[in-house]
């Protein structure tokens, strides 16, 4: 179990095995939860969640739908296109 204490500012240090295991850098932006019984830091987001219409709906398609055999076909093409 990791310790740590409570400064007289108010920081904490969260413990480098805790911090190199989520991947938390210096700057990291964590969220604070309060919860009944303590509390709850999150990573910030980098940016705002969405949900798939909202994003699909910028797409502006207006074509047929693609086959899947279009698709590997396109794919196959990009990648000799890329590496010949």
């Amino acid at each position: 179990m990791n310790t740590t204490k409570l400064s007289s500012k108010g920081q904490v240090i969260i413990p480098k095995p805790l911090r190199t295991a989520h991947h938390w850098e210096t700057g990291q932006e964590l969220v604070v939860i309060n919860l009944a019984d303590g509390i709850l830091l999150k990573p910030k987001a980098p940016f705002p969640e969405t949900s798939i219409d909202e994003v699909a709906s910028c797409l502006n398609y207006k074509g047929s739908a693609k086959t899947l055999d279009a698709m590997e076909q396109a794919i196959e093409k990009g990648i000799k296109a890329k590496y010949q």
